[in-house]
């Protein structure tokens, strides 16, 4: 199997340069064991650092590494944990291989007394070359829990048990005795996603860049925003993204997806000349619902997506359609 290393906490040392994937792989006892490992350094930076273009070339590369070898196990994908939200949910939904792609990193750096990276790769290469993850799409793995890329949220700033699925919960879990899956993923995603990019992207995005100066827009990409409503929002900023060229927008707005009254007539006018708008919620919990009318006018629900994975979505989406039924479709089966 392969392991791709991306930099982020599980590589980083106070004052001193980023571990190398090597380096990463030789301090984990035990790895050699439980697999074959070759390893690859795709870039050496903080996942802050990520943007679409890092996440295209990546998804190609695995990609590539997965049709090259039909008797690949899987791959995992060590990554800083401020993005890898992100970047877990744009490969669960472009890499199109049944086998396990899995992310792993960690909140500890490598120099702590506690740290937590070489327990979570080791769980991480477990996880990818068990025959149970066959299927499961991209999941990220730390803590010894298996979360679907899809469901899975960083939900604190210091602890080593920060990422959950609190409304589904963890896939399964890694356990002395071996892996364990408790549930399955009933959203499309891989093998079955209707937003994929085509062979030839995949092909051409396929580089490794090794740093983070990389355009803001990725090439083949449409830029969709994030914008925050808060109380008194006069939904000027809104506009502004729409004139700036936005080819949809994500808004973060209250519970159930409430935005407050200049959002929301922002959100109108926006969605009256043709730029499709994402209704989600600052709440971690809970489905935003729309209605036909909305859809009809380009408003959309981001259902139980947050506003950083509705923008994932949006921009593959928008690729391949531009219909707003349709879009809110595809929301609601990815």
């Amino acid at each position: 199997m392969w392991i791709i290393a991306t930099g982020g906490t599980i590589a980083s040392r106070p004052g001193a340069e980023q571990l190398t994937g090597a380096a990463l792989v030789e301090a984990v006892p035990g790895l050699g064991e439980a697999a074959r490992v070759e390893v690859e350094e795709f870039s050496r930076i903080g996942s802050s650092a990520m943007t679409p273009d890092h996440w295209l070339r990546l998804s190609g590369r695995v990609s590539e590494l997965l049709a090259s070898d039909p008797d690949l196990a899987g791959v995992v994908v060590t990554h800083g944990t401020d993005t890898m939200e992100e970047t877990a949910y744009f490969l669960h939904l472009t890499v199109t291989d049944a086998r396990p792609v899995v992310l792993v990193g960690s909140m500890r750096p490598a120099t702590a007394v506690s740290a937590d990276g070489p327990a979570n790769l080791l769980a991480g290469v477990r996880v990818a070359v068990s025959p149970e993850a066959v299927g499961q799409g991209v999941m990220v793995v730390l803590n010894d829990e298996i979360h679907s890329a899809r469901d899975v949220r960083k939900t604190d700033n210091n602890r080593v048990d920060t990422f959950v699925s609190a409304e589904w919960g963890a896939l399964g879990v890694v356990d002395l005795d071996g892996v364990h899956f408790r549930r399955g993923v009933a959203t499309k995603h891989t093998t079955g996603s209707e937003v994929g990019l085509g062979p030839a992207e995949a092909s051409a995005s396929s580089g490794a860049p090794s740093s983070a100066e990389q355009p803001s827009r990725a090439a083949g990409l449409p830029l969709v925003p994030i914008v925050a409503d808060f109380a008194g929002n006069d939904g000027s900023i809104v506009r502004r993204w729409a004139d700036s060229g936005a080819a949809a927008i994500v808004v973060q707005a209250f519970g159930g997806g409430r935005p407050s009254p200049g959002m929301r007539g922002a959100v109108r006018e926006v969605a009256g000349r043709g730029v499709p708008v994402v209704l989600a919620s600052r709440v971690p919990q809970g489905r935003v619902m729309g209605s036909r009318e909305d859809v009809a006018r380009g408003i959309l629900a981001a259902g139980d997506l947050p506003p950083h994975k509705a923008r994932v979505l949006m921009m593959l989406a928008l690729r391949h359609t531009k219909d707003a039924g349709e879009l809110q479709r595809l929301l609601d089966t990815h």
